[in-house]
């Protein structure tokens, strides 16, 4: 499974500010190892942030983002204490959810 994501989720006037580092090697299928043997794609393919249960953010990936992406978006409609969670899928399917509490 790989590392947490580090979330910050931060009210910035009447909107909330998250940005997400996720852990992900996001191999994209190109790359050959030292015996010349194609690494096999391994990516974040999608990524889903919601407040309160509700989706506030819904992404398709592909193979073209950097390993160990950074992600950083605003919503309305947040308060301090409310909780965001950070969902993320990639074409493994490998899944890992981590959330946070908005200050």
């Amino acid at each position: 499974m790989a590392d947490p994501m580090k979330i910050r989720a931060t009210m910035a006037g009447d909107k909330v500010e998250v940005k997400v580092l996720m852990s992900h090697e996001m191999e994209t299928g190109q790359r050959k190892d030292s015996k010349g043997a194609a690494i096999p794609a391994h990516f974040i393919q999608n990524v889903t942030a919601t407040h309160n249960g509700k989706v506030v953010l819904s992404a398709e990936w592909g193979p073209a983002v950097s390993k160990n992406p950074f992600l950083s978006f605003k919503f309305a409609g947040g308060k301090p204490g409310d909780k965001v969670s950070i969902t993320w899928t990639d074409n493994k399917g490998e899944k890992r959810t981590d959330e946070a509490t908005v200050s």
